[in-house]
């Protein structure tokens, strides 16, 4: 399912207009990527937790001349399904 598909089965299932459908939408991603940026968690109860985790500066090698590379350090969002959502998929 894509951005466009769910936007569209949001309109189906909850009776929007097909714009309001994508403002809805937006506007819950809008939401979550904010809370991340302040390093905030999101935590949806039986859906899942958003987080964000800190990796740190480390050392790599370029794979086409095979030196050493400093990999800076980074903040990689993190999502972990909860139990209602493992659930209902198995």
């Amino acid at each position: 399912m894509n951005k466009q598909e769910l936007i569209a089965t949001v309109a189906d299932s909850s009776g929007l207009a097909r714009g309001d459908a994508v403002k809805a939408v937006d506007a819950v991603f809008e939401s979550i990527t904010a809370a991340l940026k302040k390093g905030d968690e999101v935590r949806l109860v039986g859906f899942g937790t958003f987080s964000v985790s800190k990796r740190k500066a480390s050392t790599g090698r370029n794979p086409r001349t095979g030196e050493p590379m400093t990999i800076k350090a980074s903040s990689q969002p993190k999502f972990k399904p909860g139990k209602l959502l493992k659930d209902s998929v198995n």
